[in-house]
């Protein structure tokens, strides 16, 4: 029996423990919470660096920290065995090679860099090295995709060698990309993982979780004899790698932790097509109130219009909750257009600036919170909350957190938080999530 390596993920946004439990989610990484995630039973901890929020430089310079201070706490906490997971998301969008390029070049050498995008939860698979996306029950290279029209990541294919060889600009060629395709896995990779070198960059297929588990179990018993890799990925291979056994608490339970039976609140910054749908249902939920804000009021110089904004919104809120019910508060849903990517991410920056404001000024009593989106996720964890960590306590929807605060935050100790990712889940995900873990729920 070896013995488990700890994995360590690097989260470009703070929904990938969307398939784990139990573990810790640090939004901090200076070297003693590094140590804590190092020092904590699980497995498996996550540090949320948002970098799927920032420009690439800014991307980088939070990564050379992370690896940096990463570095001082495994030496004192004397740990040898570990794996790194770039975690990102599984339609593939992301700094790639970006992260990975630092990691390497802070914690490495690494033998091989794995690229594993499949998500099973969120109908992600790879087949012969080309990424899909299901949706009722049709594959959808995720290239064809309105995710590869992103306006920072964008891509032209789902081939995943082409992909690679595209976004290094050609310094990985596709035809030198190892590709572990289905039948490979199945058949048992050991043999080919032992011979890689020189941080090769291979492919991984995935149609199941079989897939992925069978995968792990050979790279964990590679990595104990020495080999060293890294991976970018999205969450199923987080599952295989951590071997976790089943959640303590179903997701149809999770209302037990609802505090003191109250309404909670919603806040939805995720603007991909998927969220507008389920936005659109969950207003039609009984308990909740959609309350709008309009943030072209925050396009170019207008600091005045967002303390006025605030101030408008902060009002509603309270006499929603005061009226007993959930207020869901939503961005405008218009597509606004930018000149520069730079402009465009600055104005990100705006809105979730003012949805932080408004999560910081929410009822304290509230009885819940879901965020929906992983950008808007993490800043709620912590800006918005001002959290240094967070205790996972599992899936209240498949490929849905929920996390506790503290019991000693001095504004919402003990507070259930679900990080809902903006492109999971059908058109009624969001008002499922609500309705299980809203006060009728756990009157029940």
């Amino acid at each position: 029996m070896t013995t488990k390596p700890k994995i360590i993920v690097l989260d470009d946004d703070p929904t990938g423990s969307q398939t784990v439990h139990s573990c810790l989610l640090l939004m901090r990484w200076d070297v003693d919470t590094l140590r804590l995630g190092l020092q904590d039973e699980s497995p498996i901890f996550f540090v949320l660096t948002n970098t799927r929020a920032l420009p690439p430089d800014l991307a980088a310079s939070v990564t050379r920290e992370v690896c940096h201070n990463l570095k001082v706490a495994l030496e004192a906490e004397k740990v040898d065995d570990f794996l790194v997971v770039s975690r990102s998301d599984s339609t593939l969008r992301g700094h790639y090679p970006i992260e990975t390029d630092v990691i390497a070049q802070e914690l490495g050498p690494f033998d091989a860099h794995f690229l594993v995008p499949a998500f099973f939860e969120g109908g992600r698979v790879s087949r012969d090295s080309i990424h899909y996306l299901i949706l009722d029950n049709v594959s959808t290279p995720v290239h064809e995709t309105e995710f590869a029209r992103d306006s920072v990541f964008a891509y032209n294919h789902s081939y995943l060698p082409k992909y690679v060889e595209e976004k290094t600009q050609g310094l990985i060629c596709a035809e030198s990309v190892e590709r572990f395709l289905l039948a490979d896995i199945r058949a048992g990779s050991f043999d080919r993982l032992i011979q890689l070198s020189g941080n090769q960059c291979a492919v991984v297929d995935g149609e199941t979780q079989a897939d992925l588990n069978r995968f792990a179990q050979d790279v964990l018993r590679a990595a104990s004899l020495g080999k060293r890799f890294l991976f970018r990925s999205a969450a199923s291979i987080l599952t295989a790698l951590a071997a976790l056994p089943p959640q303590p608490i179903a997701p149809e339970k999770m209302s037990q932790y609802v505090r003191g039976g109250k309404p909670g609140a919603v806040i939805v910054g995720s603007h991909v097509k998927k969220t507008t749908q389920q936005l659109e249902v969950l207003l039609q939920a009984e308990g909740t109130v959609g309350i709008e804000v309009d943030v072209a009021w925050l396009v170019g110089d207008n600091a005045n219009q967002s303390a006025t904004l605030l101030r408008e919104v902060n009002e509603r809120v309270y006499a929603v909750h005061t009226s007993g019910k959930t207020p869901v508060v939503y961005t405008s849903r218009q597509e606004l257009t930018f000149e520069t990517v730079e402009t465009r991410l600055e104005f990100g920056v705006r809105v979730s600036s003012l949805l932080m404001d408004i999560v910081q000024e929410l009822p304290s009593d509230i009885g819940f919170l879901i965020s929906k989106g992983g950008i808007t996720s993490n800043d709620v964890l912590s800006t918005g909350l001002g959290l240094t960590s967070a205790r996972l306590l599992g899936q209240i929807l498949a490929g849905c957190s929920i996390v506790i605060t503290s019991p000693k935050h001095p504004q919402y100790p003990n507070l259930p938080v679900v990080l809902f990712p903006g492109n999971v889940g059908d058109d009624d995900a969001l008002a499922t999530v609500y309705t299980r873990i809203s006060p009728q729920n756990s009157a029940e």
